[in-house]
């Protein structure tokens, strides 16, 4: 299986859905215990809820489940949030901190430098080409980073996280038009709660592309499950509160490429 797909728009807007993916290759799963081998940790229908929002965005997508390798993830392994609890790159527990390898089964480091060539860095190699064709042609890109969680995980967060989690890694990642312009449909997003770089402040991803100066906008949004699906196994969707979410994203994502278009994004 081609481990990224990509799906190529004319506008300055990319889409990058990196842990939608649950395909998990054979002799990895022969290494998996039953909480692995259940994928619970996938961004469950991510891809299903922005298909068709931003007719000319460009989407880009890891097609394997995050615990093959993470592309969210420093590939030097490096943590995004240290002295707090996260996963690997190559995650060896779940996010309740529970292992998902069978014991003696976790990948060394020939493994994971394995993985990392074979999964890590093609999605990233077309991410960068999606990121850099949209700028030469607008003259500026604008990443928007897909995600969803569990809206309740002690593991990882305390409490319960806000529906909508927007991360700019303290406002460094794109032009203060973006951030404000996303949070301020958040904010008026009735019923929905908000928070902009709270738990989630963006991951590598958005970290490493983010930057403004070289006319390379990103921002992550992490959305609570709750908000259109059941977060507990099988995963239902649920269609009215997926759809009533999906207008408010529509909003989002036609806001940013309306912003790119119009070439009025300041650099930070």
């Amino acid at each position: 299986m081609n481990p990224v797909e990509v799906v190529r728009g004319d506008g300055p807007v990319i889409l990058a859905i990196p842990h939608a993916g649950l395909f998990i290759p054979d002799d990895i799963e022969a290494a998996l215990n039953d909480r692995g081998l259940a994928r619970a940790d996938a961004d469950w229908h991510v891809d299903r809820l922005y298909d068709g929002l931003l007719a000319e965005a460009t989407l880009v997508r890891a097609t394997y489940h995050r615990y093959v390798i993470d592309p969210n993830r420093d590939p030097a392994g490096a943590s995004l949030y240290p002295g707090q609890n996260t996963t690997a790159l190559c995650p060896v527990t779940d996010f309740f901190g529970k292992p998902v390898y069978r014991d003696g089964c976790e990948p060394d480091e020939a493994e994971i430098a394995r993985r990392r060539e074979t999964y890590h860095a093609p999605y990233h190699a077309a991410l960068a080409a999606e990121i850099n064709r949209a700028r030469d042609a607008w003259g500026l890109a604008v990443l928007y980073d897909c995600h969803s969680i569990r809206s309740e995980i002690p593991f990882l967060f305390d409490g319960v996280l806000p529906d909508f989690n927007i991360g700019t890694n303290d406002a460094a990642t794109c032009a203060p038009q973006i951030e404000k312009a996303v949070a301020d449909i958040c904010r008026r997003a009735e019923g929905y709660t908000h928070v902009v770089n709270g738990r989630f402040k963006g991951g590598w991803t958005t970290r490493h592309y983010g930057r403004p100066a070289q006319n390379i906008h990103a921002i992550q949004m992490e959305l609570a499950q709750r908000a259109y699906m059941d977060e507990n196994p099988p995963w239902t969707w649920r269609e009215t509160r997926a759809e009533r979410l999906r207008g408010h994203l529509k909003e989002v994502l036609t806001a940013l490429d309306g912003l790119a278009r119009r070439g009025v994004l300041s650099v930070i």
